[in-house]
């Protein structure tokens, strides 16, 4: 598994050199956000009358939502006084959607400016610090805020084996009965407490975006597809006898050929991307 990343958004090249080697010094990487543009092009700062978004699928916020779900980063560390990010409403989705909302966000400024600091506690910052302690602090912040999953620790749960509710919820999968399978999942999740719970988790939100695509509801169809991305990719490959690296592999086909499609056209979507969850014997 690839090092931890943690995404910066920081347009001061003075807070950037010292932020990388306090990151790289713990075993982390580092990928920087400088402007907007980056993502969105054309994209303006951040107004003043910002709100919470919902879970977005278009417009602004949804370009950003898309990149941290394909990056997963363990931590994002956000300039407030920035005035070429528009992170208030980039933290705002973040923390608005099932797919993100999970991951911390630390965040500095100077601390003269209780405004931007309020507008940071409003759109969801884990943490905010005064831009002369941040930089101290920043080891130990990583350490306690960072979501790092430990993947001695998951791959050793995942060679157990599924429970009794799990393989009944796959069955349900493989036959289509994506509503059933999303039931019976959900009760195997909430019963299981090792780390490789999330095979259940994940694989339940893939019966649901499945079933979302049956009922032709696109939008539902995509925000599931992008929440399971968090509970499936820190999974090894094989996982309690459930081919992952398949069922990832297929679940993003699927995505693609919806996404491809478009809402207006998917009726047309090919029933037969709903492939079976292969288990090794």
């Amino acid at each position: 598994m690839s090092q931890p990343l943690v995404l910066g958004l920081v347009s001061d090249l003075f807070f950037a050199a010292p932020i990388e080697n306090a990151v790289k010094s713990l075993g982390y990487r580092v990928q920087w956000i400088e402007r907007g543009e980056q993502l969105e092009p054309g994209l303006a700062a951040t107004p003043k009358n910002f709100g919470r978004l919902g879970e977005p699928l278009t417009g602004r916020g949804a370009v950003f939502i898309a990149r941290v779900v394909e990056w997963q980063p363990a931590l994002i560390i956000v300039e407030l006084n920035s005035a070429a990010i528009p992170w208030a409403e980039w933290i705002a989705a973040l923390k608005s959607s099932a797919a993100t909302r999970r991951i911390p966000v630390l965040a500095f400024g100077p601390h003269t400016d209780v405004d931007l600091r309020a507008r940071a506690v409003d759109v969801g910052c884990d943490a905010i610090l005064a831009k002369s302690r941040f930089l101290s602090a920043l080891p130990e912040l990583i350490e306690q805020y960072a979501r790092v999953i430990d993947p001695a620790t998951l791959a050793a749960d995942c060679a157990g084996e599924l429970s009794a509710l799990a393989k009944q919820g796959i069955e349900l999968f493989n036959r289509r009965e994506f509503f059933e399978a999303h039931e019976v999942l959900e009760h195997a999740w909430n019963a299981e407490t090792a780390p490789a719970r999330e095979l259940y988790r994940g694989l339940l939100q893939v019966a649901v975006a499945y079933l979302q695509i049956e009922r032709g509801n696109y939008s539902g169809a995509v925000k599931m597809f992008l929440r399971m991305r968090q509970w499936l990719d820190p999974l090894p490959d094989d996982c309690r006898g459930v081919n992952v690296a398949q069922l990832r592999a297929e679940a993003l086909a699927a995505r693609a050929a919806l996404e491809e499609l478009g809402p207006e056209r998917m009726g047309e979507f090919d029933h037969a991307l709903f492939k079976r969850v292969e288990i090794s014997d």
